[in-house]
């Protein structure tokens, strides 16, 4: 039959309307399970402090079955890296990628930070995902001891140091190109995917008619998987 992991990103409180619409519109699809990537703290002020709605609704859709993830801290990077690597940063995510440039502890204090702030919100993270899937040593290694899972581009990895390979699927709507490629993209890469077929969404996505259609055909050909999150796919090892 197969699985569909469909991960809904950057949720914070300036795309709750969005996030929420988006969320009822895979319902509508049929997608009755989906992990949904907070931002903490984007302007570093606790989110649930500028929307406590937003909690809210995280809680409620916590009980509906869907996983609610952490998304960095501030979804921002705030120290530049040696060239090399701030030009891979770059090309992964522009300014999203948050921990590069970060040593050892300013990793940890941001990750703990962030999950001791979901956790207020009456949210309790299993699993990270990094902005722009910008990792380092620094923030792996963190991770290894915070969470149960944490997913990266390519695969989702686990606290046991085992992981399951799973391209992410994701449009691109930075960019006029972007916008016109990678819906094709998407929708060939659904048919090249094996047992587990993973979907990244961005509230941004809504904004374009060829993303919304390259979504609704990829999920309309994937009725017959079972909708998962990605606290499915992980064992509760830690938590």
């Amino acid at each position: 039959m197969g699985l569909l992991a469909v991960a809904l990103h950057d949720v914070e409180p300036a795309t709750y309307e969005r996030c929420a619409l988006i969320r009822d519109w895979l319902a509508d699809l049929g997608v009755d399970r989906v992990t949904l990537l907070v931002i903490p703290a984007l302007d570093l002020h606790p989110f649930h402090d500028r929307r406590p709605e937003l909690a809210e609704w995280l809680e409620e859709c916590a009980r509906g079955g869907d996983a609610i993830a952490q998304h960095g801290f501030q979804h921002r990077q705030v120290r530049r890296a040696a060239p090399p690597r701030q030009l891979v940063a770059r090309v992964q995510g522009g300014t999203a990628a948050e921990f590069v440039g970060l040593d050892v502890d300013e990793t940890r204090r941001a990750v703990l930070a962030g999950r001791r702030l979901l956790k207020l919100a009456g949210v309790q993270p299993r699993g990270f995902v990094a902005p722009a899937y910008a990792y380092t040593p620094a923030l792996r290694a963190t991770l290894a001891t915070t969470f149960d899972w944490w997913a990266g581009l390519g695969r989702l990895h686990r606290a046991d140091r085992t992981s399951t390979r799973a391209p992410a699927l994701t449009l691109g709507t930075s960019t006029a190109f972007k916008r016109w490629t990678s819906p094709s993209v998407v929708r060939l890469g659904a048919r090249l995917s094996g047992d587990l077929l993973r979907l990244d969404l961005h509230p941004a996505d809504l904004d374009h008619t060829r993303c919304v259609g390259a979504v609704e055909k990829v999920l309309k050909a994937a009725r017959h998987r079972a909708a998962v999150t990605y606290d499915d796919l992980a064992p509760a090892a830690l938590l």
